[in-house]
C-alpha cells in the first residue's frame, strides 16, 4: 500500500467533496415527510396484524382452556 502525502489526501477528499450533489431544501422535506409517512403505514399495518393474532389466540385459547 502506497503511503500518501496528508496534503494531497487532504486535497483529494476537497476534490471529492466538491464533485458531492448535495440535496436542496424541497428534497430533504420530502423525502423526510415520505420516511414519516412509511413508517406510519408500517407500524400500522403490524399493529393490525398482530391484533387479529391476538385475537385469533384468545379465541383458540378461550376455547380449550
Amino acid at each position: 500500500m502506497a503511503k500518501v502525502n496528508p496534503l494531497q489526501f487532504l486535497q483529494e477528499v476537497r476534490t471529492e467533496v466538491g464533485k458531492v450533489v448535495w440535496p436542496n431544501r424541497r428534497e430533504v422535506l420530502l423525502t423526510t415527510t415520505m420516511v414519516f409517512v412509511m413508517a406510519s403505514l408500517t407500524a400500522l399495518f403490524f399493529f393490525i396484524v398482530d391484533y387479529f393474532i391476538r385475537s385469533g389466540l384468545t379465541a383458540v385459547l378461550g376455547y380449550f382452556g
